[in-house]
């Protein structure tokens, strides 16, 4: 799909997002197109990336995620999980548990698409729950059978396939990579992975620094600086700081102004949260639409700025939060596509977890 393609991915932690994030950039999408690049034709894939976020990518940059970000969450998940389950005092070996357990996960599915609850019922000997950061306020007691997922999802042996719910809902049918492609994604090696990835990332939202790509990536300064020195990514500044960014070499003409222009991006748009240092383009408005871990809300644009939020209300009719004095046209325009979507989403009313400050007094 093309949105995803240019933006290095779409944020899929909350179904919506992907066709919320669709819909804004590319004209006439529709909910079906959406599911039918997901679903049926299957170049939209959802895989774990970045700081251990759900994304939907196309199908043609897996090989550079499962090489890079994939296979970096997949270590650190793994080893948390090993851990846990030697600390719950479910095995003396974890290491050796959760290996032998993705392999009946796998074996289970076969050709099938199943969702967790219904993996849980087929394996009854995995269904064991793991101590969580125990004596901690994140503490928790969790079933193991969905961080075994989560390790097989990130390693690229399964992927999650169907969704079992309405599109803006996540139930998540799984199947092996095998069944679900015919011929599985070779990954990238991590150095090639990382570069193709950075390198999307420059192309979507540079310039950017390195510490807006470390965020992003969730990687280390040494894998960022290595990426851009294989680009050959070229310094610039960035007006207004002292900052450094940097552009791919292909990618430094000056680029004109468009026209004015309005927007209503959803919850975790990859825009919003395309770099770490975002007062370019939240103002002063970060700590009404972000919150302390660097989540998005729902965000109404003009002209290169997030100005506000939207909400739906009772009715289902979306209504915009301003957070500026704006002028007529402005308002205008924004009011046109809150009818616009309004009129898309046909009387869904779509549900987050991440409510920003200014969607609460939005509504009121």
């Amino acid at each position: 799909m093309a949105a995803a393609d240019a933006l290095a991915g779409l944020h899929a932690t909350e179904p919506a997002t992907v066709h919320l994030a669709a819909w804004a950039r590319v004209p006439g999408t529709t909910v079906g197109a959406v599911e039918d690049a997901l679903y049926r034709r299957r170049d939209l894939v959802k895989q774990t990336a970045m700081r251990q976020t759900l994304f939907a990518w196309p199908r043609s940059l897996l090989p550079a995620v499962l090489g890079g970000p994939s296979a970096r969450v997949a270590d650190s998940i793994g080893r948390r999980v090993a851990r846990d389950l030697e600390s719950s005092g479910v095995t003396t070996d974890g290491g050796g548990w959760l290996g032998a357990a993705a392999d009946e996960v796998v074996d289970a599915l076969g050709t099938a698409e199943l969702t967790a609850p219904e993996l849980r019922a087929a394996l009854p000997h995995l269904d064991v729950t793991i101590d969580r950061s125990p004596g901690t306020k994140w503490g928790a007691s969790v079933p193991v059978l969905p961080q075994v997922l989560w390790v097989l999802t990130a390693r690229g042996r399964v992927v999650r396939a169907g969704n079992a719910g309405h599109w803006r809902l996540s139930k998540p049918r799984y199947a092996t990579a095998e069944a679900w492609f015919g011929e599985v994604p070779a990954p990238l090696d991590g150095r090639a992975a990382h570069a193709e990835i950075i390198g999307r990332w420059l192309r979507a939202f540079g310039p950017g620094t390195e510490d807006d790509l470390r965020w992003w990536l969730g990687g280390t300064l040494g894998t960022v600086r290595a990426a851009l020195g294989d680009l050959g990514a070229v310094p610039v500044g960035l007006d207004g700081t002292d900052d450094v960014g940097w552009l791919l070499p292909d990618d430094l003409d000056p680029v004109d102004a468009p026209d004015p222009w309005a927007a209503l991006l959803p919850t975790l748009d990859p825009t919003v949260m395309g770099w770490r240092g975002r007062g370019s383009y939240l103002g002063g408005h970060g700590p009404a639409l972000v919150d302390t871990a660097g989540n998005a809300g729902t965000t109404a644009w003009w002209d290169g700025r997030v100005v506000g939020c939207w909400v739906q209300g009772e009715d289902a009719r979306v209504r915009i939060g301003l957070l500026d004095r704006l002028p007529a046209a402005a308002r205008r325009a924004l009011d046109a596509e809150a009818e616009r979507l309004t009129t898309w989403l046909d009387g869904v009313r779509v549900t987050t977890l991440y409510v920003s400050p200014a969607m609460r007094e939005a509504a009121g």
